[in-house]
């Protein structure tokens, strides 16, 4: 667990220092894309955080090859070559994308041939449990084209998902943390090997996505833009390929019976994982929902619309920041609810459990602007949107000579407190070239 954390933690170290050179690169090579229609932004904002977030995987990896017990999976598999092979391709086509705008559908053949690197390297199913029937072999075409798949549908899920600031990042990190223990505990737990590339996986996707949030979070100072989203997206679907189709389920023991009893226990954790329905739940219910709408209405699958599942959040009331927040919740529910589900599964307290956030959850969505309110005492240690209205703050002591100055105190939710608003829009541009100016 010490060499998971020490790469978790050098990965988002690198992803985390490398981004502020890489945001005045991408303004420097003009990655600054206008604002869309479809946009929630008003500020361009300049792309390409996923060229972070590709060298923070590489460091990650190089530390990890380096360690002792880590080593060995680099000498036992070939997985990571074959991720970093992958990644590399995939993180091209973004670099391009975000700068070029290159079609969607050559983005897809791109999609393609990086999983078909991948699965020429090992990385690939070779079995499935199906409930029943027990474990069924894959042949060669069968588990390409079911690998190839998986990949296409969660890079696209994830980069479906990719349109608030700091959205994309914190749900991939949420659903790498619970794929993280899970991996972990095949692979520690049941002393299962061909378990550990996956867990390598999840704590690298992990450093990538904590290493460039701090930078993404509302209001971004940078966009991941496709290089990161599409490569976060094959991060994930690389760890579901490598412990869904490649752990032998029989070899857990779970179940003192027939490999089809074995495959009966683990079924609620391994067919979410396979197609990641529970794992990234959320984004994949929105790349369907975004295909129907867009072929109901006759347009391209691929045409960008403002009908995500963010964007409807913003509709009804809620802010940014709230919005955000709720998707992260759900995220998490439907994650960390399939691994206690994993754990065990026959506990109704579990279940009770899931049903009583989801009531909360709901609540939350129903109440756009219900805004939380903090003591009296501690409204100057918070933003001014928490505070109570027209509540004024006092400001600390200062010197004699200061205090003829006259001061005009400010009400919460007015605009230019803290360069953020309740109400109102940003000037953060504005701002900054007044700032600039006397340069």
């Amino acid at each position: 667990m010490r060499e998971y954390l020490l790469t978790l933690c050098i990965t988002a170290a690198v992803t985390y220092l490398l981004t502020g050179p890489v945001r005045k690169f991408a303004i420097v090579a003009g990655a600054m894309p206008e604002i869309r229609a479809r946009d929630v932004h008003r500020e361009p904002t300049p792309r390409l955080g996923g060229i972070a977030m590709f060298f923070g995987l590489c460091a990650g990896l190089l530390v990890a090859d380096h360690l002792t017990n880590l080593n060995e999976v680099f000498a036992k598999s070939n997985e990571p070559r074959a991720l970093l092979s992958g990644a590399a391709l995939i993180w091209l086509i973004g670099v391009l994308d975000d700068k070029f705008e290159i079609d969607a559908l050559i983005k897809l053949g791109g999609q393609m041939i990086a999983a078909g690197v991948m699965v020429m390297q090992g990385l690939t199913i070779l079995w499935l449990p199906i409930p029943g029937i027990g474990n069924v072999a894959l042949t060669q075409w069968q588990g390409t084209l079911l690998t190839v798949a998986l990949v296409v549908i969660t890079i696209n899920a994830v980069n479906f998902v990719d349109g608030l600031d700091g959205l994309a990042s914190g749900m991939v990190c949420i659903a790498a943390a619970a794929f993280f223990l899970y991996a972990y505990r095949i692979w520690y737990s049941y002393g299962i090997e061909a378990a550990a590339p996956a867990t390598l996986f999840a704590a690298i996707l992990m450093g990538m996505c904590l290493g460039f949030l701090p930078h993404n979070m509302h209001p971004a100072r940078i966009f991941m833009g496709d290089s990161g989203s599409m490569l976060i997206g094959l991060v994930l679907a690389a760890g579901a390929i490598s412990i869904t189709g490649q752990v032998d389920p029989d070899a857990l023991k779970l179940f003192a019976g027939s490999e089809k009893a074995a495959v009966h226990q683990t079924v609620p954790v391994y067919i979410p994982l396979l197609l990641p329905l529970t794992i990234i739940a959320i984004p994949a219910a929105d790349l369907v929902l975004a295909i129907v709408r867009r072929t109901w209405r006759g347009q391209s699958p691929f045409a960008a619309d403002r009908g995500h599942l963010h964007h409807r959040l913003l509709e009804i009331g809620h802010s940014h920041s709230r919005a955000v927040l709720i998707m992260y919740f759900w995220s998490a529910l439907i994650a960390f609810g399939a691994l206690s589900y994993s754990v065990n599964s026959a506990s109704m307290w579990i279940v009770l459990g899931i049903v009583i956030l989801s009531a909360i959850g709901l609540g939350l969505l129903l109440l756009p602007r219900f805004a939380p309110r903090t003591p009296r005492w501690a409204e100057q240690f918070v933003p001014p949107r928490y505070r109570r209205r027209g509540a004024v703050v006092e400001p600390p002591a200062e010197p004699a000579a200061a205090e003829a100055e006259p001061r005009t105190p400010i009400g919460a939710g007015v605009a230019g407190v803290n360069g953020a608003t309740a109400i109102g829009a940003r000037s953060r541009l504005l701002d900054r070239g007044q700032a600039e100016s006397s340069r």
